[in-house]
């Protein structure tokens, strides 16, 4: 089980998002109010507080909703979650993992600075499969693993 450590959204695609604390995910659609949200298979995207501190120990002073993700978490091993995994988060949202890590075609701002980004190797996507609020200290556990 693991811990959301912040939640984040911005208006556009392509920037940074700002972390607003909470926010609702819609059903088959993501997180309200993301330009990222709609009905396509990366709805919500997640990354770690352990990934950002292996930027944070290249030099970079960056954060949670630098690297465009939508929930920081902590505790919990995201890139060994297999496609199809279901996730239960906060009260009763669910989402299942989608796509584990991305194609970069244009290098971030991030890249630049560090001569790399965690994001494309250790973030994962899900698409919404049941709504609900989320915040910042909400649980995040592994509620069903595909055979």
């Amino acid at each position: 089980m693991g811990i959301i450590k912040a939640v984040c959204t911005s208006p556009e695609k392509g920037m940074r998002k700002k972390d607003t604390g909470e926010g609702i995910l819609i059903k088959e659609h993501g997180l309200q109010d993301d330009a990222h949200a709609g009905p396509w298979h990366r709805q919500v995207s997640l990354l770690a507080l352990e990934s950002i501190e292996k930027m944070r120990a290249k030099g970079l002073d960056v954060g949670p909703g630098d690297f465009a993700e939508n929930f920081t978490t902590e505790g919990i091993n995201l890139v060994d979650l297999p496609l199809g995994t279901r996730l239960k988060i906060g009260g009763g949202a669910v989402g299942e993992v989608t796509q584990i890590g991305k194609e970069c075609h244009n290098r971030c701002a991030i890249f630049y600075q560090a001569g790399d980004c965690v994001m494309p190797r250790e973030g994962i996507f899900i698409k919404v499969l049941e709504g609900g609020p989320v915040k910042t200290g909400d649980t995040i556990e592994v509620m069903e693993v595909p055979q």
